[in-house]
């Protein structure tokens, strides 16, 4: 297994603080980062039956038997042991003491809120980026092959077919433990409804139109993709409004974290088929957005993307907020550039130039080309070097 890119995030959190939650989908690496990060530290997992029991039925003698220093795996399954946790570190603050990882958001999450307020460091593990990809030996390939594989560590590590593992993992997960905690009864309709997802990457939500298509109800739409998201599966990237309140619509965009899944789910059988879907260029635009946000949480920051579209129908695909400064991005899967591509950019920038006290913009346009050029009209950048570029708030 290769190191992630987190490892030192996660090494100085736990250095930092008593308790540190690693969460993220199923599958995304969770557990061999800690592992491999702290290897003298007791590992523990709730998901076998007998210890969840010993942990659920005592939890005081459970800690007490596991001792300091331990890696407690899938905490959701016992999420009353926090409420043990939280006052052994009220006592004995010192960093380290506990790491706890969890799958599900919504319901790790709001427990951790609870119980370790201020006491927890939070990071979220997606699946692998461009960057580690490339440290498997049979890592990155083309465009095409790159987006159409997706990033979980198992298809590379265990050199798996990419629709096998996918199709598995839908199964056992998404159809299985999500529909769990929605407690949906009609499986075909929620299979529908994650598919019509999946076909509406890159697009405006609209829950109208996807409850209908699902034949559910609009509530029940709602609830269902915040359960998608809670679940690591899929995000919105919200609209820019703060500087153009009344010009904007304020609608999210729909993205998935992994483009293997959205490729899975739409019956893509090959790279050579994507490469000619008609949903290409929106499949490659939740791709970049994916990478921006992984390099964010891998760095233990809250992801600032947003998008924009006015009115008139202007655009720009994504925008990297840091308060004084905005990185507009404007995504293209094809190889070769036209002078239309920056013409959303450049109205973007005109745009906001008009505000009282602009801030300074940088217009960058990614495509699926390989030449990496500096124009007038903004820096163009080619696929594979979304890796390296700079992200995150220290150096955007």
């Amino acid at each position: 297994m290769i190191d992630r890119t987190m490892h030192d995030t996660f090494r100085s959190a736990v250095e930092r603080y008593p308790v540190v939650t690693v969460t993220g989908p199923r599958q995304s690496g969770k557990t061999t980062l800690c592992r491999m990060a702290f290897p003298s530290y007791s590992y523990v997992s709730l998901e076998l039956p007998d210890v969840r029991s010993f942990a659920q039925d005592d939890p005081r003698g459970f800690l007490a038997h596991h001792g300091p220093r331990n890696i407690l795996d899938e905490v959701q399954r016992a999420p009353q042991l926090l409420s043990y946790i939280q006052p052994m570190v009220d006592e004995d603050h010192s960093p380290g003491r506990f790491i706890l990882t969890g799958s599900f958001n919504l319901g790790l999450i709001e427990t951790v809120s609870q119980s370790l307020a201020g006491r927890t460091r939070i990071l979220h593990l997606l699946s692998c980026g461009l960057e580690e990809i490339r440290a498997f030996p049979k890592g990155q390939g083309n465009l095409f092959e790159t987006m159409w594989t997706g990033g979980y560590p198992a298809i590379f590590d265990r050199d798996l077919p990419p629709r096998e593992w996918l199709g598995d993992y839908v199964q056992t997960y998404v159809e299985r433990d999500v529909r769990q905690v929605l407690k949906v009864t009609d499986l075909f309709t929620f299979q529908r409804f994650i598919a019509l997802c999946a076909g509406r990457v890159g697009q405006l939500v609209n829950l109208s139109s996807l409850s209908s298509d699902a034949g559910i109800s609009h509530n029940t739409a709602g609830a269902w993709l915040s359960v998608l998201e809670a679940s690591y599966l899929l995000f919105r990237v919200p609209p820019m409004v703060s500087n153009l309140r009344k010009r904007v619509l304020k609608t999210s965009k729909l993205h998935f974290y992994d483009t293997g899944l959205v490729c899975y789910l739409l019956g893509i059988e090959s790279p050579d088929q994507l490469r000619t879907h008609p949903l290409r260029g929106s499949i490659f635009e939740t791709w970049v957005a994916g990478q921006i946000i992984r390099a964010q949480l891998n760095r233990g920051q809250r992801p600032n993307l947003f998008h924009y579209r006015d009115r008139k129908g202007d655009e720009v695909d994504l925008v990297l907020d840091t308060g004084r400064h905005l990185t507009a991005i404007e995504t293209k899967s094809g190889a070769t550039i036209a002078p239309d591509f920056f013409g959303g950019l450049k109205r973007f920038a005109s745009a906001i130039s008009t505000h009282a006290e602009p801030p300074q913009v940088t217009t960058l346009l990614i495509y699926g080309g390989d030449e990496r050029q500096q124009r007038t009209d903004g820096l163009v950048l080619p696929w594979s070097e979304v890796a390296e570029h700079p992200w995150t708030q220290e150096t955007s």
